[in-house]
């Protein structure tokens, strides 16, 4: 879909100057140390032809896909192959065209063929970002503005829908499709489209300026441990590092901000699962792409309309105790389930995992304390801390830099209590040294030189890492 309608920002009007002062004859002003804010608004500019072609194609294909409804049999669509249902929306887009006496050059047909494709059987505009390789999110503001995400940086699109129903018929046939709805009473859901793409929306009336929709994308090339190091994700000696712990049964959290590369990193981490265990996960929304033969996937169930049916995350863990697993997998610990991941660590399943959003590995410790308070259990802090250290051996970091890369920054092992606090050390960071004038980050990965805590178990376990690795990294300087 092109954009019908453009927004133009309003600049904004200048402030009255306010009488000061007259400066002494022998003073100078002051060199500002601040740099000058740029406060540009994003918009899209495609050239004034194009915009105007965009928009006349734009208005026909609204009359035509309001005339494609009425002639098409939708009943038979579902038994029609691709081929069979483009050629039969071929002939009557070129029919209806033929008798509203509208003519278009061979390119526009093609366009506005596709486009009415995406119309009937895909999720409309939003259908050409989906197979667009080069898009990692999918952020609509309202109607008129959809922003993506390339490269890790946000851009404005030239695309937009018709109006907010046309936004909100996409947003019912997505939820609808997988057994959820939203409207006034329930003005937001969260689902995944077919392809295993996260999707959420907020609608009107707690989305004042239009629907808000956010699409994560699903890749579908899985990214494995070789390919993050290629990226500079993380290094080699970091990638041996976690090998022996996943291997050896340490339970790890995955600790980071929105879209810093959390679920990824936890895929990539789970390829270090022998192939022979049980694994059970544990997802609001199933996004996991575990490689494993003996994998059983739970995803929770938000209440119906009569606020009955709910499946907590909670309740699944307690399930997934009883059914004989090797590693529990929890997608996103943020509630009270979090006493469930905490015992489940603690008594005989070794090697599970999870994730939080936390800033740093001390942050997460003290977001668990938090969260076992939320739950509503009165306990000691110092038994808080206890089970909590007992639990958790590894908090892996990662982030979302300001140049838009994602960087495993932080490697923590809990080592144990010292008095009421969780004694921790660090083995991997990355080290930020400055900034190019093209604001990318420059920086290396180094150890800290801190032996880990649990080298002889990685011994033991046949996991005999070279002391080399924990050496401290020197940049060289140019």
């Amino acid at each position: 879909m092109f954009s019908k309608y453009k927004k133009q920002a309003a600049k904004p009007a200048a402030p009255a100057p306010e009488p000061a002062a007259a400066p002494a004859a022998s003073a100078k002003p002051a060199a500002s140390l601040r740099r000058p804010v740029q406060r540009k608004a994003a918009e899209a500019q495609p050239m004034d032809k194009e915009r105007k072609r965009k928009e006349r194609l734009s208005e026909i294909k609204i009359q035509l896909h309001r005339d494609l409804l009425e002639n098409l049999n939708l009943s038979a669509l579902e038994r029609a192959g691709e081929a069979e249902l483009r050629t039969e929306i071929s002939t009557i887009a070129t029919e209806i065209l033929a008798e509203k006496s509208i003519v278009l050059n061979r390119e526009d047909r093609q366009q506005l063929n596709k486009e009415l494709y995406d119309e009937v059987t895909g999720l409309g505009p939003l259908e050409a970002l989906l197979q667009d390789e080069t898009v990692s999110d999918i952020l609509v503001n309202g109607p008129h503005q959809i922003f993506v995400e390339r490269s890790g940086k946000l851009e404005l699109s030239d695309i937009a829908f018709k109006d907010e129903k046309h936004l909100m018929r996409i947003i019912d046939k997505i939820v609808s499709a997988v057994g959820r709805r939203v409207d006034e009473s329930n003005p937001y859901v969260d689902a995944r489209l077919a392809d295993g793409s996260r999707f959420n929306a907020m609608v009107p009336p707690i989305a004042v300026d239009g629907s808000l929709v956010s699409i994560r994308k699903f890749k579908k090339d899985k990214l494995g441990i070789d390919d993050l190091v290629n990226f500079g994700a993380f290094t080699e000696e970091m990638a041996a590092y976690l090998q022996a712990a996943v291997s050896t049964r340490l339970n790890v959290i995955v600790s980071g901000g929105t879209g810093s590369g959390k679920t990824t990193t936890l895929n990539a981490l789970s390829s270090f699962i022998d192939n022979a265990e049980r694994i059970l996960t544990i997802e609001d929304t199933a996004e996991l792409q575990l490689q494993q033969t003996h994998v059983g996937r739970m995803e929770s169930r938000p209440p119906n309309v009569e606020g009955k049916g709910e499946v907590s995350p909670r309740d699944c863990l307690k399930n997934a105790l009883r059914m004989r697993p090797d590693r529990i997998i929890v997608g996103e610990t943020r509630g009270e389930e979090v006493i469930d991941m905490l015992q489940a660590m603690n008594t005989g399943h070794d090697g599970s995992m999870t994730t939080i959003h936390a800033n740093s590995a001390r942050d997460g410790i003290s977001r668990l304390e938090n969260m076992i308070a939320m739950a509503g259990i009165e306990m000691p802090i110092k038994a808080v801390r206890s089970q909590i250290a007992s639990a958790v051996n590894l908090i892996v970091q990662a982030s979302r830099l300001q140049d838009g890369s994602r960087r495993m920054t932080s490697i923590t092992e809990v080592t144990g209590m010292e008095g009421d606090v969780i004694s921790m050390q660090e083995i991997f960071r990355f080290q930020r040294v400055g900034l190019t004038p093209d604001n990318k980050i420059i920086g290396h990965f180094t150890a800290t030189g801190v032996r880990s805590h649990y080298s002889e178990r990685f011994r033991l376990w046949g996991y005999d890492l070279p002391s080399s690795i924990y050496e401290p990294t020197v940049m060289e300087q140019r």
